[in-house]
């Protein structure tokens, strides 16, 4: 990340971004004031950078505790006069949706632009919609970037098209753009002082009954008149070489077809559309009836395709379309150049390109994804097996969350019986306590405590639930990159913030059962969970030890380097170090368990694991 290049003032430079990057260059470039997000894969890097840069360039950016605080925060500042953005990952609109919704009634005053990463393929995702159609539900502007100096352009022009209608508008970015690095021609940096003041107007801004039937008449006709804005758009264009069929295409996808045809000379031309919504409907009437037969590529969802399927039956064109509907294009998964590739020679019914490369039928091994070494999740999850071992439990229920103890799924632990959403393992241990009589033990992490678990934890108390709730504090937001919470003690502009207990909230509900344990004690640990599963009603135990990952880049600044090994002429092989307590740095080698030194981090709790004292630090 070059953060000199991202907030420089050399007019015309170009600079090599990453999509995340170009994305805050815009917002720096088209005069933002105030940004907010709750990080979330593969929207983070916008977050991480306009944290970094924030003070020096003069703007107010927050890490919010969850999407839909992050949108209000940003809607709210816009009403206000300041050219606003907000951001998060594909599903943090769903968490966002019912004030993202009514926003669109309300509208805005200084530019709000909204940017959504979705992630096509779930590379770390539960789902892989497509929030194009949520946008359009809306009734928003949609921009689809092609590349990152379009993502840096349409953040500029979304501000001017928010202010010039007073509506949200919508960028939706995919994780390839997102995390694709390309050329950014840097553009001035617009210092124009904006009036911050809110001005009252409850008939505009308060949408009861009598307001809100006027307010969506007003954005029907808004969203009509911005067509004329797509119709005349630079980022709607057509590559015509006289060919003999047509292509419509979007977003990243585009630059697929583009290279493909351009490769393979094939027979298309092509209409590439930046400005999604509304479509541009001259254009692509004019376009349609210019061929015999039209493709549609777009990655997920056929939004594009039926808007083209609904504009040929209302003007009775005899063109053929083609997309998803055809058994030639997939809603599947994220799109690449082979993919397009096949999907067009395909329709065009050629055989594929012959492979120039013989290609070995090997399979590779499977690398799931595992906890790090050190990592405090793993010795909380051995020693709610060694408890339930002891006492006999074997149908516990374990309600998981989003983070990185969902890997507490994998073996030997198998402790994520369900995962829905953020905050939900919560909500989902209150059904379970009253619809069975299995024991119920939950784990959430700290950001997802704050993000979303405090409400559905009242809910428990209030109800009267049975179960137990593991709060996983690692003193961090680690999945996504290490950003604060308000369990930290800093903010996103990198100064000193309050820091909220979770202890002191728990027991601010009424919950009498409260532990505080350190993961890498088991025995600590152990009789905590032990006392926890005697006692009846809503028990919380926060097992507080920060990242492995930040220890480790922290002891290595200090100068500190433990290692552990394993002493052979104790070791009597028992393996429980390998198949109980499962840490990537212990492995078998030759009949003899042994510790990969560069893995280990020297945390120490195998050596607690250990029944005969055979794990020892190196000296």
């Amino acid at each position: 990340m070059k953060l000199k290049e991202i907030i420089s003032n050399e007019i015309q430079k170009r600079v090599f971004l990453l999509g995340n990057e170009a994305f805050a260059r815009g917002f720096i470039e088209g005069g933002g004031k105030l940004a907010t997000t709750y990080p979330g894969t593969p929207s983070s890097e916008i977050g991480n950078v306009l944290s970094k840069v924030a003070k020096e360039v003069g703007f107010y950016f927050e890490f919010s505790t969850n999407e839909k605080t992050a949108f209000e925060v940003a809607a709210s500042s816009s009403l206000s006069g300041l050219r606003s953005m907000t951001f998060f990952k594909h599903v943090g609109l769903n968490v966002a949706m019912d004030s993202f919704i009514t926003s669109a009634y309300i509208g805005t005053i200084g530019g709000f632009v909204i940017i959504s990463c979705d992630d096509p393929n779930m590379f770390s995702s539960q789902n892989e919609q497509d929030n194009r159609i949520l946008a359009k539900f809306a009734g928003l502007p949609i921009l689809e970037p092609r590349n990152p100096d379009e993502a840096r352009k349409m953040v500029k022009y979304g501000f001017l098209l928010s202010e010039k209608y007073g509506i949200p508008v919508f960028i939706r970015s995919t994780t390839r753009l997102s995390h694709m690095r390309g050329i950014v021609q840097l553009e001035e940096i617009e210092r124009v002082k904006r009036n911050q003041y809110f001005n009252k107007n409850p008939n505009r801004f308060v949408p009861i009954p009598a307001n809100a039937r006027v307010l969506h008449k007003n954005l029907v006709e808004k969203i009509k008149e911005i067509e004329s804005e797509s119709e005349i758009s630079d980022f709607n264009f057509i590559i015509k070489n006289g060919r003999s069929y047509g292509i419509i295409t979007s977003g990243i996808s585009s630059n697929y077809v583009i290279d493909i045809v351009i490769k393979y000379n094939l027979p298309f031309d092509i209409f590439s559309i930046g400005f999604s919504n509304p479509i541009p409907k001259d254009k692509i009437k004019n376009f349609l009836e210019s061929y015999e037969n039209i493709i549609v590529v777009e990655e997920l969802e056929p939004v594009i395709e039926n808007e083209v399927r609904v504009l040929k039956e209302k003007n009775n064109l005899k063109t053929n379309i083609f997309g998803k509907d055809d058994n030639i294009f997939s809603t599947l998964y994220e799109y690449n150049p082979d993919r397009v590739k096949n999907y067009l020679f395909k329709f065009l019914g050629k055989e594929k390109e012959r492979k120039i490369f013989k290609i070995e039928n090997i399979t590779p091994p499977l690398r799931p994804p595992v906890l790090c070494p050190g990592c405090p999740h793993r010795a909380t999850y051995y020693a709610v097996f060694k408890v339930l071992r002891k006492l006999k439990i074997k149908d516990a229920i374990f309600p998981s969350d989003i983070g990185c103890y969902t890997l507490g799924i994998g073996k030997p632990f198998d402790m994520a019986d369900t995962c829905y959403s953020m905050g939900s393992s919560i909500g989902v241990a209150c059904g379970l306590s009253k619809s069975t009589q299995q024991k119920v033990i939950a784990f959430i992490g700290d950001s997802t405590f704050f993000h979303a678990g405090i409400p559905p934890l009242i809910n428990a108390f209030y109800n009267k639930n049975d179960f137990l709730l593991f709060i996983l504090d690692n003193g961090t937001t680690a999945m996504t990159g290490h950003q604060p919470n308000p369990g930290v003690g800093f903010d996103g502009m990198g100064e000193v913030a309050p820091i909220v207990k979770i202890e002191d909230l728990v027991k601010g509900i009424g919950i009498k059962f409260v532990k505080v344990v350190d993961p890498y004690n088991l025995s600590e640990t152990m009789n905590a969970i032990e006392d926890a599963l005697k006692q009846e009603g809503v028990k919380v135990i926060i097992a507080r030890r920060e990242c492995a990952l930040i220890r480790d880049d922290r002891l290595r600044k200090e100068g500190v380097i433990i290692k552990y090994f394993i002493n052979e002429d104790k070791c009597r092989n028992c393996l429980i170090c390998v198949r109980q307590f499962s840490c990537p740095a212990i492995y078998i080698e030759n009949d003899k368990v042994k510790i990969n030194e560069v893995l280990c981090d020297g945390c120490g709790v195998c050596s607690e694991v250990c029944p005969f004292n055979a794990i020892e630090v190196i000296k």
